[in-house]
């Protein structure tokens, strides 16, 4: 069951916060409470130099002086063994929590976090045959690593393998106002943000849009082929067993994602700078230049691949396995289906690599459905004969 926070505690939290609102608290996205001192904290802001400072003992950092009281503020958090996390801000008095890097090819690690108030917001996760959340917080290859009802977060579930062909459901809940419907605090003051890691790497992130109703937030799905689709809906509900509901029938609306014209030409340049970048075996860089072309156009399946070859050659292979599905999601013309069957081809070379052969079998399979290549036929003869 769910602690109630007393009102005394509640005001000494409330002075304690008001008197540390010019610094942030770093924490492990996966154990209860456990600080990470000797972070490094990169402050951005257009126009400025950039400055770096460190956490301290107790995992805290004080935001340098000229850096407080903007909306155009970019933070950076880095530590040797975490995956790096890249946020927007205001961020004075926040907690963030870092990912540990994840090993499992097809895993994911899903990370919420929020302001003050309000005090009480849960993680939880649907699919067909597990239900996470803090009333059960382990189902077949997923659990809810830490869960947090005094503000600021973290709510951690990771899926240390997802299930093949299984749709998963992912939303946010405002336990706190679980009574009071149609209210506006999940997305106008909670400053919640729900970071998305796999393998090294933090993928996605998803802030609530402002002025939306509801006590139940969706922000994505992850399909049946292991895509995220955003989803951005709202709902209400009054329990934990509510939500299961929502989102055990939930079924997600058509939607179509309008780039503006000026964005998608942006995009390109960017992804040309990436691809420059790769060429001149700088795959870091490339990496950072393909996922801002994304940004501005996610419609675009060959941002996707381009990204899934850089992660391939940097070893990231979890990483790599998302982009190419992504990419296959998006193909689309006279080139659909060469992009399709290399997409596949590649995702079953990174599970032959790993002795997963069965899985490696099907997407050779896959590959040569799109399109005929002797060398997708030696693969899966290849392949038959480790069966």
């Amino acid at each position: 069951m769910k602690k109630i926070l007393s009102i005394a505690l509640f005001f000494i939290v409330q002075t304690f916060l008001a008197q540390n609102n010019n610094e942030i608290l770093v924490l492990s996205a996966v154990v209860k409470d456990k600080v990470i001192p000797n972070a490094q904290v990169i402050f951005q802001k257009n126009g400025e130099t950039s400055l770096t400072r460190m956490t301290n003992s107790a995992g805290k950092v004080m935001i340098p002086e000229e850096f407080r009281n903007t909306n155009d503020l970019t933070i950076i958090i880095k530590k040797e063994g975490y995956s790096t996390l890249v946020s927007k801000c205001p961020c004075g008095g926040l907690t963030y929590a870092i990912s540990p890097f994840m090993t499992e090819l097809d895993g994911m690690r899903i990370v919420l976090s929020w302001g003050q108030r309000p005090l009480d917001i849960d993680s939880h996760l649907s699919y067909q045959g597990g239900y996470v959340c803090y009333y059960q917080m382990d189902a077949v290859n997923a659990k809810l690593d830490v869960d947090d009802t005094d503000s600021f977060g973290p709510e951690t579930i990771t899926i240390s393998k997802k299930l093949q062909g299984k749709k998963y459901v992912y939303a946010v809940h405002n336990f706190s106002d679980k009574d009071n419907p149609n209210n506006a605090n999940l997305a106008n003051i909670s400053r919640a943000k729900v970071y998305v890691y796999i393998g090294n790497t933090l993928i996605k992130t998803y802030t609530p849009q402002a002025g939306k109703v509801g006590t139940v937030w969706i922000p994505f799905i992850i399909d049946e082929n292991g895509n995220l689709v955003d989803i951005n809906d709202y709902r209400d509900a009054s329990s934990w067993e509510g939500v299961r509901s929502i989102l055990r029938e939930y079924r997600p609306s058509e939607q179509q994602t309008v780039v503006s014209a000026g964005d998608v030409a942006t995009a390109k340049q960017i992804n040309k700078r990436g691809e420059e970048q790769y060429h001149a075996g700088n795959y870091e860089t490339a990496i950072g230049y393909y996922q801002d072309a994304i940004e501005l156009n996610p419609t675009e399946g060959l941002f996707y691949s381009n990204l899934g070859l850089v992660f391939q050659k940097s070893g990231r292979e979890a990483e790599a396995l998302w982009a190419n599905r992504k990419a296959i999601a998006l193909a689309n013309g006279a080139m659909a289906n060469t992009v399709k069957a290399g997409s596949y081809y590649n995702i079953a070379r990174i599970y032959e690599a790993k002795n997963h052969f069965q899985e490696a079998l099907e997407n050779y399979k896959l590959a040569k459905q799109h399109k005929q290549n002797p060398v997708y036929d030696k693969a899966i003869s290849r392949v038959q004969q480790r069966l």
